[in-house]
């Protein structure tokens, strides 16, 4: 055939093989099957391969959302936890939680993700988690639908607020739980929002001294319960709250971030007892051991000390106390070391020619070192009962 340049070549087909002979005396064969076979094979590869990688990325699906979507009364402090049909990628998108707070997603076994709250969610809160489209799997497969969980969460549990103030030492009774999910006090917020919605197992049991006078008003712990009312004055006392025994939601909200802390009591557990049996004394427990009995007054017949059990809210180391008289004067009275405990009635000292027997207008009056003494240990929501002559 023509020649290329200096090179002479020759090509001759033998048996379907295309021979060519360079004039330098090197020979190239190909056979015609072997090269189309050749680009035909690359080409197939080529398309096999981005099948092949396309069915490697294996798509995400959702299998379960715990909390379940229209579940009610959840659990605040509680993980949400995602199951999917296959592992998610470590630099996959993330859910997102409404209302927005603090806390993170981690993995939670080989095919889950879950939402750990760092403080969690307030009472009755509506939530929603919105499951993005763009979260891919660990092979890279996208899941395609985006989705959407919602439900609401519960309230807080009644039974731990007992739980909480003997933790706390608020209590004339210590709490044991019975498993190991009790939080103990100081173990962080999170885990004291859980056991309030969801209260761990336990007992309590009376610390030793106190009179069994004192049972009668425990009731198993509900907060309906004269001791409960009394605590929790004590502990809103304690961290400058008012003073009227009602658990509501700044009262939760104090609790747990006091158990959280480790903010205990520092003042103690008191207990009073105003004797209208002849001679009247006044009794005073304070920690489990008797640290008063002395003689004392209460109100004479026509201004008596009314009968029963009321907790101390207002408290004045002096007062002029101002009243009216059985026959209608006026009385403006120096006193000290006051502790009322009813409207109108209150364990305080009163100078008089002696003690143990109806003299005032219906407050517990106690001699000067007496009233002294013991005007420390009276603090707010003190129970002291009056009994019937």
């Amino acid at each position: 055939m023509s020649g290329l340049g200096s090179i002479r070549v020759r090509i001759v087909a033998l048996a379907g093989v295309i021979v060519v002979l360079l004039a330098a005396g090197l020979w190239i064969a190909m056979s015609h099957a072997k090269a189309q076979s050749t680009a035909g094979g690359s080409a197939r590869h080529s398309g096999s391969s981005a099948k092949d990688a396309d069915k490697a990325k294996v798509p995400l699906k959702v299998v379960s959302v715990t909390p379940a979507t229209g579940t009610r009364g959840v659990n605040g402090g509680a993980p949400i936890k995602i199951t999917f049909s296959t592992a998610v990628a470590t630099d996959s998108a993330m859910p997102t939680v409404r209302p927005k707070i603090a806390g993170s997603w981690r993995p939670a076994g080989k095919d889950a993700v879950e939402f750990v709250p760092a403080r969690g969610f307030v009472q009755h809160a509506r939530v929603r988690v919105s499951i993005p489209a763009t979260m891919t799997s660990a092979s890279g497969g996208q899941l395609g639908t985006a989705s959407m969980v919602r439900f609401r969460v519960g309230a807080y549990s009644r039974a731990r607020v007992a739980q909480l103030l003997a933790q706390l030492g608020y209590l004339p009774l210590t709490w044991t739980a019975s498993g190991q999910s009790a939080p103990a006090v100081g173990s962080g917020y999170s885990a004291q929002l859980s056991a309030a919605f969801a209260p761990p197992s336990g007992s309590f049991t009376w610390k030793p001294g106190y009179p069994q006078r004192l049972h009668q008003f425990w009731n198993n712990g509900a907060d309906a319960g004269l001791i409960i009312h009394g605590a929790v004055m004590a502990f809103e006392s304690d961290h400058g709250m008012t003073m009227d025994g009602v658990v509501g939601p700044e009262v939760w909200k104090t609790l747990l971030r006091a158990a959280a802390r480790d903010t205990t009591n520092h003042h103690g557990y008191t207990y009073a007892v105003a004797s209208q049996h002849a001679p009247e004394y006044l009794s005073v427990w304070h920690n489990g051991h008797r640290i008063l009995h002395t003689l004392a007054n209460t109100g004479i017949p026509a201004a008596p000390t009314a009968v029963g059990t009321a907790a101390v809210y207002l408290r004045y180391t002096f007062q002029i106390m101002k009243g009216t008289n059985p026959d209608g004067s006026k009385y403006a009275d120096p006193v000290s070391w006051v502790s009322y405990f009813r409207a109108g009635e209150a364990v305080h000292y009163f100078p008089r020619g002696g003690y143990g027997y109806q003299q005032s207008l219906g407050c517990v009056e106690l001699p000067m070192a007496q009233a002294k003494y013991v005007w420390p240990y009276m603090t707010y929501g003190t129970l002291v009962t009056v009994t019937p002559a």
